[in-house]
């Protein structure tokens, strides 16, 4: 008696395993035309010159990659602007210049007048490259 509500399950489980493969790798399919996770993003001009300059910069005062510090992690900062226009970079590169307040809490961007909107953009477009 019990191998056969046994049977039943294990061929309705294999059946569900066997659809789920399918959808995930129609949706794999659908997303290797954007950034895959897996993409090596040390050959990207704009993660090699985001890189660089946000090393020589105060940036790790306040950011990790994955761990926040005294503001949001570059990758918490990369997913919340996921998918926004190009005009995010220039938006994002204004906050780095000018400084801020109230996105991510009460700690405030410190300002780098100093810095060319150039860098900054270019600093943006390196942590965007960073979202999961």
């Amino acid at each position: 008696m019990k191998r056969i509500f046994i049977f039943p399950f294990a061929i309705a489980l294999i059946v569900a395993c066997n659809s789920n493969d399918t959808s995930s790798s129609k949706k794999a399919d659908s997303t290797s035309t954007t950034t895959p996770a897996t993409t090596d993003l040390s050959t990207n001009p704009d993660y090699q010159k985001g890189l660089q300059l946000e090393a020589v910069n105060d940036c790790k005062t306040c950011h990790g990659i994955d761990t926040k510090i005294q503001g949001p992690s570059f990758r918490e900062i990369a997913n919340k602007y996921a998918g926004m226009p190009d005009t995010i970079v220039s938006h994002l590169a204004g906050k780095i210049i000018t400084g801020g307040g109230g996105e991510w809490g009460e700690i405030l961007m410190t300002p780098h007048p100093t810095l060319p909107k150039e860098d900054a953009e270019a600093i943006v477009k390196y942590i965007l490259l960073l979202k999961k």
